[in-house]
């Protein structure tokens, strides 16, 4: 009988490997995560996840890694990002990979592991998670032939967190020595807490007191005259109700404005400084980074430059992390997965057209209506951002202990 391969001959076997290196971007200076997503859905996490660890380390990278196929468009990649293909499981593209990107941590989601690149990571040092780990990602069929094959592999991982108890108990049968294995539940993109000045708030919250009060965020100029259209119609039902118009950037302001102008509402430009009075129908929310105010002011949130079939659409993570129901277009762009979680859960509703969305606003005006989908919708974003603390927690103590002389 033939002998059974180990870990060392799957790694060595010969097998095709890429003609020349690939043309790699200049390594970022400064702290750089490796990250690989096995579908978009984690691409978006992933992202998350960077952008909170920045917030502790505010020069670090993300190098995000997916199938070739997965590769995300220019504009869905941050300023600090970094999008390349998975290099082919081979001992050689691992070592020009890596060697090239020096990482100072990686996070591999789900499974459809690559040994190669696994292998060539812990030999380096660079420290090493599988999260969501799931059992159906884990194995290939040829593996079983490989003895103690999958117990090597994992053991080169720092810490390991399951996705589900099946998971947990897959991995505790392969009797690991010295990886850290964990319950963690999926890895969702969460809440996402955006900044606000306070006394703002407790002001406005008391000139709007009694008023229904709905936000119009991220929207595009074209846009602006569908959510004016599905206010006037909104103040038909409930006369005092006003909308914050939140431009989807600088840019549109001006040509939000101009629309607001021809509309006929009684408005207020929020960066004039002004305060709105019992007249105010509109406000145009134009000072950048201010978000978090509205979304704290206003209980129902139409997330913009979503009412094109194809556009980019906006994160629904905003409006959830500060208590809003959540009403979008049919646009949803690569937030399409986040919205379906948040549809399934209740909270969120689409809309297609001024008239839906002004049914929907006017179904959510009655503070009881509004308070079951923020509700759900919160509870959908706690469930993505207490899993991300986890990680962020741990990757943040690996990061200062390499960073120790």
């Amino acid at each position: 009988m033939a002998r059974s391969f180990s870990l060392a001959d799957y790694l060595n076997a010969p097998r095709k490997t890429r003609a020349d290196e690939p043309a790699y971007a200049v390594r970022p200076d400064g702290p750089l995560i490796w990250a690989h997503a096995t579908d978009r859905a984690h691409a978006g996490a992933l992202r998350q996840l960077a952008d909170r660890l920045r917030a502790h380390v505010p020069d670090l990278s993300l190098l995000l890694t997916n199938r070739d196929d997965l590769q995300p468009d220019a504009t869905d990649r941050g300023p600090h990002e970094i999008a390349v293909p998975v290099p082919d499981n081979t001992a050689d593209a691992a070592e020009i990979f890596l060697e090239h990107w020096s990482p100072d941590f990686a996070i591999w989601t789900t499974g459809a592991l690559r040994p190669a690149l696994i292998d060539c990571a812990s030999r380096k040092d660079i420290p090493l998670a599988l999260v969501d780990a799931d059992e159906a990602m884990l194995t290939r069929p040829g593996w079983r032939w490989l003895p103690d094959f999958q117990s090597k592999v994992f053991d080169k991982f720092d810490f390991i967190l399951t996705r589900d108890m099946q998971t947990h108990r897959y991995l505790e049968r392969l009797s690991l020595k010295t990886v850290d294995v964990q319950m963690g539940g999926r890895l969702f993109d969460g809440a996402i807490h955006l900044p606000h000045n306070e006394s703002d708030r407790e002001e406005l919250a008391t000139l709007l007191l009694g008023r229904p009060v709905w936000l119009a965020a991220h929207v595009t100029a074209g846009e602006t005259p569908v959510a004016l259209e599905a206010h006037r119609d909104i103040t038909r039902f409930a006369h005092r109700a006003l909308v914050i118009v939140s431009p989807a950037n600088e840019p549109e302001a001006e040509r939000c404005l101009t629309a607001i102008r021809a509309s006929g509402f009684h408005h207020l430009r929020w960066s004039d400084g002004d305060l709105p009075d019992e007249a105010t129908q509109v406000i145009l929310a134009d000072v950048p980074g201010e978000l978090g105010l509205w979304y704290r002011i206003a209980p129902i949130a139409f997330m913009g430059s979503s009412l094109e079939p194809r556009g980019p659409g906006s994160d629904p993570n905003e409006p959830a992390a500060h208590g809003s129901a959540i009403l979008h277009g049919p646009g949803t762009g690569r937030f399409s997965q986040t919205y379906a979680r948040y549809t399934e859960a209740g909270a969120a509703r689409r809309v297609n057209s001024a008239r839906g969305l002004a049914d929907a606003v006017k179904r959510l005006i009655p503070p009881h209506q509004s308070a079951v989908m923020a509700h759900a919708a919160w509870e959908v974003a706690s469930r993505g951002a207490s899993l991300t603390d986890r990680i962020v927690e741990r990757v943040l103590d690996k990061l200062e202990t390499r960073a120790r002389p």
